[in-house]
C-alpha cells in the first residue's frame, strides 16, 4: 500500500507527464473493440425481429435463447482468463473469442429458419465475448504505468460505446438498402467481425508495455486472486453494489409507463445513456485516476441511486433525461474504474484470471438483483419495488464505502510459495 502525494489515500502518486499519451496497445484495442461492436449491435439490433417476426419463434421462446447465453457468458469469462494466465497468451486468446463471434455472424447467415443452427451460433457469439473479455483487459492494463489506468480504461469504453451506437444504425442502412434483407445484415457483420479480428492480428502487441506479462516459466500463480485481501475487498464490494442494481431494462421499461409513451420509444432510451456514457468515460477515467478510483466508483452508484430517486418522484421529460444522464454518469464512472481499481492488485501472471473472476462475481450479482426486482415488482407492485431497490443500493453503498480499501491495492512483488 501507498500514500498519494497529494494527500488523497485513494489516489496513486502520479509521476511528472503520467498520463499524458493513451498507450498505442490501448487505441489499437479500443478500434478493435469499436469495430466489433459495430458487427455485433447489427445483429443485436434486427435479432429480436429476425426471430419473432420472421421465423415466427415466440418472445418466450427468444426470452429464453437470451437468457440462457447470457448468463453462459459470465462463466465462460473464467475460462478466458485462466486460458490467458497459463502461458502469458493473452492476445491469442482474446483474438480466439474475437473470431468465434465474427464465425457466429456466419452461422446465423447459413442457418435458414434451423432453430438449433440458430441456437448454436447464438451460443458461438456469447462463448466468444465471454473468452475475450478478461484477456482483452488484463492487455489494457498491462499496457502503460498503474496511474493511469482510469484514462486507459475510460478511452477504451468510450471507442467501444461508439461502436455500440453505430452498430444498429448501420443495420438499418442495410435494411433500408437492401428491402429488409436480413441475411444482408448478417453478411457484412461477418465482414465487419473478420476486420476487427485483422486489427487485432496486426496492431495489437502480444506484450504491450512495461508491465507486460513474465516469460511463461515465471507464469504459474502461487498465490491465488481470492487469497489477496485488497482484491477480495473489492470483489466483494462490487458484487454487492451489483447485486442491488436492477438492470436498465427495467429502468426503461419504468420510464416507458410511467409517461405512458409508445412502445417503439422503448429501442432509442439505450442510445441517451450510451450518448452520456461516450462523452464522460474518458473525463470519469482521468477525474478517478487523479482524485482516486475508489471514490470514482461509489459516486458513480450514488448517481445510479439518484435515478432510482428521481423514478420515484412524479415522471415528466425532463425526467427521463435526468435517469438517462445519470445512468450515463454510473456506467462512465463505474465499468472501466472498476477494473482500473482491481489490476493493480493483481500480479502480471494472473492479470486476466483476476479480472475475470471479479467480472463474473459482478456478472451474477446483477442477475440475481434483476431477478429480485422483477420478482418484488410481481409481488409487491412497480412502486414498493423500486423503493426497496432504492433503500438496499443505499445500505450496499454503506457497506461499501468500508470495504473497499482506502489506499489502493498492489500486487504482492513475489509470488507467495505454500
Amino acid at each position: 500500500m501507498y500514500l498519494a502525494a497529494n494527500g488523497r489515500p485513494d489516489a496513486p502518486p502520479r509521476p511528472p507527464g503520467a498520463g499524458r499519451r493513451v498507450p498505442a496497445a490501448v487505441l489499437a484495442l479500443g478500434a478493435v473493440s469499436l469495430v466489433t461492436d459495430i458487427s455485433s449491435e447489427m445483429v443485436t439490433a434486427v435479432l429480436p425481429l429476425y426471430l419473432v417476426l420472421g421465423l415466427g419463434l415466440t418472445p418466450l421462446q427468444f426470452g429464453f435463447l437470451d437468457g440462457m447465453f447470457n448468463g453462459a457468458t459470465a462463466l465462460v469469462r473464467l475460462l478466458g482468463g485462466r486460458l490467458a494466465d497459463r502461458r502469458g497468451h493473452h492476445k491469442r486468446v482474446a483474438g480466439a473469442g474475437y473470431l468465434l463471434s465474427a464465425l457466429s455472424r456466419l452461422g446465423l447467415l447459413l442457418a435458414g429458419g434451423a432453430t438449433g443452427a440458430i441456437a448454436a451460433a447464438l451460443a458461438a457469439d456469447r462463448l466468444g465475448k465471454g473468452i475475450r473479455t478478461a484477456p482483452r483487459d488484463a492487455l489494457i492494463s498491462l499496457s502503460g504505468p498503474p496511474e493511469s489506468l482510469g484514462r486507459s480504461f475510460g478511452v477504451h469504453r468510450a471507442m467501444d460505446t461508439t461502436g455500440a451506437l453505430l452498430g444498429p444504425l448501420a443495420a438499418f442502412a442495410v435494411l433500408w438498402a437492401t428491402a429488409d434483407a436480413y441475411d444482408a445484415v448478417f453478411a457484412v457483420s461477418f465482414c465487419t467481425g473478420l476486420l476487427g479480428v485483422l486489427l487485432l492480428v496486426v496492431y495489437v502487441p502480444a506484450a504491450p508495455g512495461p508491465a507486460a506479462a513474465p516469460p511463461p516459466k515465471a507464469l504459474p500463480l502461487r498465490r491465488p486472486v481470492l487469497r489477496d485481501p485488497a482484491f477480495r475487498r473489492v470483489l466483494w464490494a462490487s458484487a454487492l453494489l451489483g447485486a442491488t442494481t436492477i438492470g436498465d431494462a427495467f429502468l426503461y421499461l419504468l420510464l416507458l409507463r410511467g409517461l405512458d409513451l409508445p412502445p417503439a420509444l422503448f429501442t432509442l432510451l439505450p442510445l441517451g445513456a450510451a450518448a452520456v456514457y461516450l462523452l464522460l468515460a474518458v473525463p470519469a477515467g482521468r477525474i478517478a485516476d487523479r482524485t482516486g478510483r475508489r471514490t470514482a466508483f461509489l459516486l458513480g452508484h450514488c448517481a445510479l441511486l439518484g435515478a432510482y430517486a428521481l423514478l420515484l418522484t412524479p415522471l415528466s421529460p425532463p425526467t427521463v433525461v435526468g435517469v438517462l444522464v445519470l445512468l450515463g454518469i454510473f456506467y462512465a464512472a463505474t465499468d472501466g474504474v472498476l477494473m482500473a481499481l482491481a489490476a493493480p492488485a493483481l500480479p502480471a501472471a494472473g492479470r486476466a484470471g483476476g479480472l475475470a473472476v471479479l467480472q463474473t462475481g459482478q456478472a451474477l450479482a446483477r442477475l440475481l438483483g434483476a431477478a429480485g426486482f422483477g420478482a418484488a415488482w410481481t409481488l409487491w407492485g412497480q412502486r414498493p419495488a423500486l423503493w426497496a431497490a432504492a433503500l438496499a443500493l443505499a445500505g450496499a453503498l454503506a457497506a461499501a464505502s468500508r470495504i473497499l480499501p482506502a489506499a489502493p491495492p498492489t500486487a504482492p512483488t513475489t509470488p507467495e510459495v505454500p
